[in-house]
């Protein structure tokens, strides 16, 4: 196979096993090893985290950086990929139009919003030298217990989720941005998070091709460019008797996703540093097993170690000869095929933006769409929210991020929100996602005196704490007590008590603007739910004014 840098030069063993790598460095300015990864192994494409991130213009410069790298030592142009979701997983924040998240999105059940927030999406990335975006999820959550996938699905139906999200999908690729469906076969019945432990999925087949298929059968038949994989095993697809993950599985990326469903595009691994590889057959021999299986690109997202080692298995595979070459070549193949496809391949260095990315009109319609989501779940008081010094906010708040929580500035909380929009002063109070019980008497002793107190949660499905707090708040006598919640809408299910619940799928700053204007009475909750709380509050439910 020869060179795209150079026709009549054919690429090295090592160039095409780095064809097939995506990997993550740290650092805003490119370091040793990712330079190293593309000079010397012909790296296929880089991924962004937020340790990669300033702004958005600073990462228009670091995508050319890298860009200048591959083209100076004689490789192709690269895969510059980031997990963009929207909501609450949004590597990139300044500079760049802030968007809901899917949950948010099946909220306002709006497909042509879903759309026109994609190619939004689409341009600005594209205007940042990001080519392939890591989304959007297709994972129907009709699981309360699963802490990984949550408000980052549209919701729990497969016509939802199937609806929403190739609508998604054709936003992000008519914007020249590769689309990357996740998690196949489907993440989201599950109740373990893959980044620490390996998720088991016990339905049968049936369901399976009912439920958690359908959305990605969907995207295929309207043509999205990539599928990344789970790190989930499937009883109704085990190809062998030891638990197999799908990111290894012949039977399912192979004989399934290739051959029974027909995909022709990028199949791409889930990061192999996450436990449930990691931690199982290793990084460097779940990259060898990967190939086997069917992938195309492999994610090593974090250390140069495991990414030198897993490079390394893959071409001692194919020298010893348990991967034949031609395997290699065949996603090679598919490489380059969606980098010539998406315009990567052979074009031109992009320009740097000369203005702002972030224009007005996208951040109008983001706000157009969040406040269309804002669910009002009960409200069996219907008092007027009075902004005064009887008022308490406590916010719940995530103090270290994750690879799916990130970190919500003090500055764009619901107190500053409620503070901008009434002209009046707040007083908020901060606690940690876990309160222990001596917080928990301190915050509901600062209620002595309120009359009003909103608590905004933060999944408390999984926080005792964060139970107790919001229990004792709603026995308080004399305390009216509005609960949001600031992520999974199943809070509620723990404290069904509360008087007043308002669903807003992330913490965000815009979703807190909105929920702002709803509390103040500047605007209606107009969003319905997307998932099904109990049998008095199921999907499509919203409290009418």
């Amino acid at each position: 196979m020869a060179s795209p840098a150079n026709p009549h030069s054919p690429l090295s063993l090592r160039q095409k096993v780095g064809q097939l790598f995506i990997c993550g460095f740290d650092g805003t300015t490119p370091n040793e090893g990712i330079t190293r990864l593309i000079e010397g192994y012909g790296l296929g494409g880089v991924i962004y985290f937020r340790r990669n991130v300033q702004d958005a213009i600073q990462l228009a410069q670091l995508s050319a950086e890298l860009q200048a790298i591959s083209q100076n030592s004689g490789n192709q142009p690269l895969f510059i990929a980031v997990d963009q979701e929207g909501g609450m997983v949004s590597r990139i924040e300044k500079g760049a139009t802030l968007l809901p998240g899917n949950m948010a999105l099946g909220a306002a059940f709006s497909p042509a919003g879903v759309y026109a927030c994609s190619k939004v999406m689409g341009k600005e990335l594209r205007q940042m030298g990001v080519n392939m975006n890591f989304a959007p999820c297709l994972d129907i959550n009709n699981n309360r217990l699963n802490p990984v996938i949550g408000v980052r699905s549209y919701g729990e139906t497969a016509a939802l989720v199937s609806d929403m999200g190739t609508h998604a999908v054709k936003g992000l690729q008519d914007m020249g941005v590769i689309a990357t469906v996740k998690h196949f076969p489907g993440h989201g019945d599950t109740a373990a998070d893959s980044h620490h432990d390996l998720p088991v999925v016990p339905h049968s087949m049936e369901r399976l091709r009912e439920l958690e298929l359908a959305p990605f059968v969907r995207a295929i038949e309207d043509g999205v460019d990539a599928i990344m994989t789970a790190h989930v095993v499937f009883d109704a697809l085990a190809d062998c008797a030891t638990a197999t993950p799908s990111t290894l599985s012949y039977k399912i990326l192979t004989e399934l996703l290739r051959q029974e469903l027909r995909f022709r595009g990028l199949v791409v691994t889930d990061c192999l540093e996450m436990k449930a590889i990691s931690e199982g057959i290793g990084v460097a021999e779940g990259a060898v097993r990967a190939i086997e299986a069917g992938a195309d690109l492999l994610l090593v997202s974090h250390r140069l170690d495991r990414q030198l080692a897993a490079i390394e298995a893959v071409v001692a595979a194919v020298e010893s000869g348990r991967i034949p070459e031609s395997r290699i070549d065949e996603s090679v193949l598919r490489v380059m095929t969606h980098k010539y496809k998406r315009g990567i391949l052979f074009e031109a260095m992009a320009p740097l933006p000369e203005g702002p990315i972030s224009t007005p009109e996208h951040q109008a319609l983001a706000r157009e769409l969040s406040r269309k989501s804002v669910t009002k779940v009960k409200d069996t008081v219907r008092e007027e929210l009075r902004v005064d010094d009887k008022l308490l906010v406590i916010w719940t708040e995530v103090q270290t991020g994750t690879e799916i929580d990130e970190v919500v500035e003090r500055t764009g909380t619901l107190g500053c929100a409620l503070a901008e929009l009434s002209g009046q002063e707040v007083r908020e109070v901060y606690v940690g996602l876990h309160p222990s019980d001596e917080e928990v008497a301190q915050l509901v002793g600062l209620c002595d005196g309120v009359e009003q107190a909103i608590v905004v949660t933060y999944n408390a499905t999984f926080s005792s704490g964060q139970t107790k707090l919001v229990k004792a708040l709603a026995a308080k006598e004399g305390l009216r007590l509005i609960v949001a919640a600031g992520r999974n809408p199943y809070d509620l299910l723990e404290f069904p008590e509360v008087q007043t619940y308002y669903a807003c799928y992330e913490n965000r700053p815009l979703a807190m603007h909105s929920l702002a204007h709803v509390l103040l009475g500047n605007e209606k909750a107009a969003g319905r739910l997307p998932v099904t709380l109990s049998e008095a509050y199921p999907i499509g439910w919203r409290q009418e004014e």
